[in-house]
């Protein structure tokens, strides 16, 4: 039996489904309501034109706050230290209240994240049917860095998303990976400002070499993928490329602090060879040269297409699936529109089971959608929510994203923790009616006997809601 089409479009491609959604229409032409998203301009944009983002900083201006915030709290705990230095109360006339250290100075890389993961969540409450902003956090988890890394990349992690993710998203792979691998909060996340060319003027006058992090990550985990032939060789050679990629600091020689700069004193020169390509010396282009190339090559074509099925259709994939991906990727030079379209017209993705469970974050979208946008203290519950189940918000364990397999959420703890999290919904939902009803409107009909009945027995609304949150119907994608 093929899955209900409605809830295709719903869960598989999308955020899930809103209170009043009409699933007879949208069943009517699955596909047609998902491309009709992708036409749309700029949707996957989060427009600082908006006033409820008018706060929101560019990844420079976010980073310098940092920095000054960083100088504060240094210049705090340097005068507490000094205070604790002076005699006490017998030398100090008008005793401990006046060596009282200052209070703390306020982390605004806190504020800056929460500001950013409520423009994030507010895109993703409001959109229909949302397969955009799936999209937009599909390739944020594969081009991803951590807030864990630094206060500096907590601040800007956000407006990496919106400067470096979002606008590529339906446009070219090239293009986006150019971006990713620009961005001061890669480049900063990943040490490249760490890296120094052995043979350039800053290498020979400080005896430093080469951070390989971001020449390994780029090949391995943001383009050709692991086993696609490239050698330690290749690592190193690139890694050499890559050097004076990097962010300007605090004190602005190399530029305005905060922002990308090429530091030609860092640079390694010469000729470099990349996967049997020599490429000649010239500067900053050198490995812009490379990154194009990389964007083409037939294993990246492949590394991204079994990543799209994987996410978008099952943990193993059909092969079919992602040979059709990975030729439309190589067609059309890596148009990104253009494979999420064949995404969704190829009959994989509507004739196999919904057995993926959804991740943390797509569940909890999914949960506040159901219950209303409006419920509870937001953006701070989500947060906690999202922290809880394990996928906090731009904090992955590591540069290869968190995972995209149904084992790595489907735990009995983690399902005990949903359970307790969807009775918090519950909870907290605007207006809870006939949970009957509202099965209907979220779910479809699509509904086992088991799911139908466990609600019509609970005891009361809340409970029966909380039971539809964690029906697998509602879990799964």
């Amino acid at each position: 039996m093929l899955p209900d089409p409605a809830l295709v479009a719903l869960h598989r491609f999308g955020l899930g489904a809103k209170l009043g959604d009409d699933f007879g229409k949208i069943a009517a032409d699955p596909r047609g309501y998902l491309k009709a998203e992708l036409k749309q301009q700029d949707i996957t944009l989060i427009s600082t034109d908006d006033p409820r983002n008018a706060g929101l900083l560019d990844s420079t201006a976010a980073i310098q706050a940092s920095m000054a915030a960083a100088m504060e709290r240094k210049t705090a705990r340097d005068e507490k230290a000094a205070a604790a230095m002076q005699p006490m109360a017998a030398e100090d006339p008008a005793g401990p209240a006046a060596t009282k250290a200052k209070p703390a100075v306020p982390r605004v890389e806190a504020d800056i994240y929460r500001d950013e993961a409520q423009a994030r969540f507010d895109k993703a409450l409001a959109a229909a049917p949302g397969f955009a902003e799936r999209l937009v956090g599909f390739w944020s988890n594969h081009f991803c860095v951590s807030v864990a890394k630094a206060p500096v990349v907590r601040a800007c992690a956000g407006a990496f998303e919106r400067e470096a993710i979002r606008p590529f998203v339906l446009g070219r792979f090239a293009d986006m990976l150019l971006a990713v691998e620009h961005h001061p909060a890669m480049l900063f996340y990943l040490d490249n400002q760490q890296s120094i060319g052995p043979d350039s003027r800053a290498g020979k006058r400080r005896g430093r070499g080469l951070n390989e992090n971001l020449a390994r990550e780029i090949l391995e985990l943001h383009t050709l993928g692991v086993g696609s032939g490239y050698s330690q060789a290749d690592v190193t050679s690139f890694a050499g490329m890559l050097t004076g990629w990097t962010m300007a600091g605090r004190e602005g020689r190399l530029g305005e602090p905060g922002s990308f700069v090429f530091n030609a004193n860092a640079h390694q020169p010469g000729k470099a060879v990349l996967l049997g390509k020599t490429y000649p010396d010239g500067g900053m282009g050198q490995a812009e040269a490379a990154l194009n190339d990389i964007a083409r090559h037939p294993a990246t074509a492949q590394h991204i297409a079994a990543k799209l099925a994987r996410h978008f259709i099952a943990d193993d994939p059909p092969p079919a699936a992602v040979a059709r991906l990975a030729t439309a990727f190589t067609k059309t030079d890596g148009d990104l529109r253009s494979i999420a379209l064949t995404l969704v017209d190829m009959p994989e993705a509507w004739s196999t089971p919904l057995t993926k469970l959804r991740s943390p974050l797509d569940y909890v979208v999914a949960l506040r959608r159901a219950v209303g946008a409006t419920a509870g203290n937001e953006p701070q519950r989500s947060l906690r929510w999202l922290s809880v189940l394990g996928e906090p918000l731009w904090q992955p364990p590591g540069p290869n994203g968190f995972s995209d397999r149904t084992d790595a959420w489907a735990s009995a703890e983690g399902l005990k923790t949903r359970l307790d999290i969807a009775w918090q919904a519950a909870k907290q939902a605007d207006d809870i009616g006939d949970p009957d009803e509202a099965l209907a409107s979220l779910v479809g009909t699509s509904v086992s006997a088991e799911t139908r009945q466990a609600i019509s027995r609970a005891e009361s609304k809340q409970q029966g809601l909380a039971l539809l949150l964690m029906a697998p119907e509602f879990q799964r994608r």
